[in-house]
Parts: structure tokens; C-alpha cells; sequence
């Protein structure tokens, strides 16, 4: 069930009043050279009360496609690789990772606290030196011929099973 602050709040006020709410999740984009996947991307982690949205380098994004959700969340810019694992530091890190993938989604035992899930490019994937610092290489399983998920799609799928895990276990909302 969705919060509804007064229409005419301050993003500051909405951002106070989910901030107790937020979970302990961050969702990172790698190279994600499609403003509307990221923009969607927002608008997904947004629904999932993500702790933050962490873009590497200088991808734009369209607000429309966030539907306004960029102005109560916390995006975070990193210029770089480097910059990118320091932010990280010592929290868990998981690549998802379809050529990589060591375990699928749904093999996974349990999601770690404070987990930064790493989506990359739609079409050169996440770079194997981040892939080498990454605690997990997880994978989404796909048919068909497509190489790959739309990114956004991808984040969704991850957003929703952490979720569903979560809340299947008890926790409320």
C-alpha cells in the first residue's frame, strides 16, 4: 500500500516521511546508456523504497519516464569504476550478470543487508573488473533467442524478488 502525503508537500517533507520506510537495498547502473530504461529504473526503485539508485559516469535519464519519482529519492553519481567501489566500501555487492551468473536469482539462499545490485549496459554488460569485485554473479533466467532483459525489466525482477522474499518472511510494510 502506497504512502499518500498531502498533495502539496515539499519533496523534502515526502523524502522525511519514507525515509523510516526505506529498505535496505541500493540499486547501481553501470554504462546505462538508455536514459528511459534508467528513468524507469527510478520509478521501479521508487516503488521498492531502494535505500538509493547509484549511477556510474554521466548517463542522463528522463524524468518523465520516473513519473517525478527522481526528486524523493536519493541518485547518487559516481564518475568511475573507482569512485563507484568506494561508495560501495564493505557492503555486499552482487552483479547481475547473465554471461557471468554463477547462481540464478531464485537459487539464491537469502538476499545480505545493505546488497548493491549492479545492472549494466543492456549491451556490453558490467565489465569484469567490477564483475571480479562483485560477492555474487547472479543471473535472471530467459528463453527464447534474446540475449538479454531490458534493463529496467532486469531491476524489477531483482527489486521484486528481494521484496517478496522480505515480506514472505513477515516483515511488514
Amino acid at each position: 500500500m502506497g504512502l499518500s502525503p498531502p498533495l502539496d508537500a515539499d519533496p523534502e517533507e515526502v523524502r522525511a516521511l519514507l525515509a523510516p520506510l526505506r529498505n535496505d537495498f541500493t540499486v547501481a547502473l553501470y554504462a546505462a546508456d538508455n536514459a528511459f530504461a534508467v528513468g524507469a529504473i527510478i520509478r521501479v526503485a521508487h516503488s521498492f523504497l531502494a535505500r538509493e539508485i547509484v549511477i556510474i559516469g554521466d548517463a542522463p535519464y528522463y524524468e518523465k519516464a520516473s513519473m517525478g519519482m527522481e526528486k524523493y529519492e536519493s541518485v547518487v553519481r559516481v564518475a568511475n569504476d573507482e569512485a563507484f567501489l568506494a561508495h560501495v566500501g564493505k557492503r555486499p555487492l552482487w552483479a547481475v550478470e547473465k554471461d557471468h551468473a554463477t547462481t540464478s536469482v531464485y537459487d539464491v539462499a537469502a538476499f545480505p543487508r545493505d546488497v548493491v545490485l549492479l545492472f549494466g549496459s543492456e549491451r556490453f554488460g558490467i565489465p569484469a573488473p567490477l564483475i571480479a569485485h562483485a560477492h555474487a554473479v547472479v543471473g535472471i533466467p530467459i528463453y527464447g533467442v534474446n540475449h538479454s532483459l531490458p534493463l529496467a525489466v532486469a531491476a524489477g525482477i531483482l527489486m521484486n524478488e528481494w521484496a517478496r522474499r522480505k515480506y514472505a518472511a513477515g516483515a511488514t510494510m
